[in-house]
């Protein structure tokens, strides 16, 4: 099973030999590509042979570019998934409104729940009224529970200063996090065969990542509580070494500890089969922070 995200952060040649990546630096490393679910390459001093990067996208490996800044700009997806892959998009554009709809009920308050669940140490009256408002995400939330709680949990998790989207310490650490999460579910919908572009709930004709984008909502909380704990500061090397490796932690999922990559797995596949028509709970993971 692929569990290992690789970082390259300086000058060096990468190329394939005999199933290994070969990092040819100061040193030469290899690394089994079976070892590895996905690479990300921070720096602009690093060659890639052709060989390598036709492996890594039929291993399904995501492969994250970073700009000058080191911050995520673009990845490399494979065209096509598997061998179903027709099936699958077949399927993905016969997904019944009905379907649909309760599938995003239970992702909002799944979203909502692990949110209550990181903001208890903070503030445990703000976190029980996210339960009350968890338990009130009606048919495709049609009553917006998702944004009432979005306001409440943000400013009691920051403060009541903090504006999603200025220029801070949190705000770019949250979003670095949530780049690397995205990158994880778009290497699973591509890998099942689906296409990224057809969400859910997301519509946006300029967002390549739509799906991605639905199904990672429950998700997001394990990034927001590790930049709580890592506090409002730079968004230097190690602090994008630390978000990278929260793919690597350990969560629970259908009883059983298992990588965070893994469970994303898990879960994106029983959504995608309630999607489908299954009758099958979503396996979404026991939240614990």
């Amino acid at each position: 099973m692929s569990w290992r995200t690789v970082v390259i952060v300086s000058q060096a040649k990468l190329e394939y030999q005999l199933g290994y990546l070969v990092v040819r630096g100061e040193q030469i490393r290899r690394i089994h590509l079976s070892e590895i679910y996905s690479l990300m390459i921070q720096t602009a001093a690093v060659s890639m042979t052709a060989v390598l990067l036709q492996e890594l996208a039929q291993r399904k490996i995501k492969v994250v570019f970073c700009d000058d800044k080191h911050n995520p700009i673009a990845e490399l997806s494979p065209l096509y998934g598997g061998t179903t892959d027709s099936r699958s998009v077949f399927c993905q554009t016969a997904w019944r409104d009905e379907a649909k709809r309760a599938v995003w009920q239970q992702i909002v308050a799944n979203k909502i729940l692990h949110q209550a669940h990181v903001l208890e140490s903070v503030d445990a009256s703000a976190a029980q009224r996210l339960r009350g408002l968890a338990a009130q995400v009606e048919l495709n939330d049609c009553t917006n529970r998702e944004g009432h709680a979005a306001k409440l949990y943000f400013n009691r998790l920051f403060g009541d200063g903090f504006v999603r989207g200025a220029s801070d310490g949190y705000n770019a650490a949250l979003n670095y996090g949530y780049t690397v999460l995205l990158s994880a579910f778009n290497r699973e919908v591509v890998a099942a065969g689906y296409l990224t572009q057809l969400g859910i709930f997301h519509h946006n004709e300029y967002n390549r990542f739509n799906l991605s984008c639905d199904l990672m909502e429950p998700f997001r909380g394990y990034v927001d509580a590790h930049v709580l704990q890592s506090g409002d500061a730079e968004l230097d090397t190690q602090r994008k070494h630390d978000l990278v490796d929260l793919l690597n932690r350990t969560v629970r999922i259908q009883g059983m500890q298992t990588y965070l990559t893994q469970a994303i797995r898990i879960y994106v596949h029983s959504v995608l089969d309630a999607l489908g028509g299954e009758v099958c709970p979503i396996a979404f993971p026991d939240y614990a922070v």
